[in-house]
């Protein structure tokens, strides 16, 4: 075989492995669900309210990313421009795309906490 094949499939592998460990940790987790939950009953307008509610969550999730990318799109242009110009200020460029990858965090606590009233 070739050196680079052999290189390439070294990394897929562990990735492979990663990716079977983790399909097997949800599979025995939704059999488990199943087995601890039996006999409830899910009612139409319990499963209503339930759709809403996810749909709510991904749509928090969805949109803070979204946002989230698009400020860090144009925060890490202005600190990289900065950072081109005057390199000592690259720890105050870092903390200002940090802030803004924290939108992304309020959008998964708002999904989270949506999901916990479920």
């Amino acid at each position: 075989m070739n050196r680079s094949v052999v290189k390439k499939w070294m990394a897929v592998i562990p990735l492979a492995i990663f990716a079977g460990a983790i399909l097997c940790g949800l599979a025995s987790t939704v059999l488990a669900q199943e087995a601890a939950h039996g006999d409830t009953v899910l009612t139409p307008e319990h499963a209503e309210v339930m759709k809403w509610g996810f749909l709510a969550a991904a749509i928090s999730v969805g949109l803070g990313s979204l946002g989230a990318g698009v400020a860090v799109g144009y925060v890490g242009a202005a600190a990289l421009g900065t950072v081109g110009e005057r390199p000592e200020l690259v720890a105050r460029a870092l903390i200002f795309v940090g802030l803004a990858e924290g939108i992304a965090i309020y959008g998964l606590i708002l999904a989270l906490m949506i999901l916990g009233k479920l």
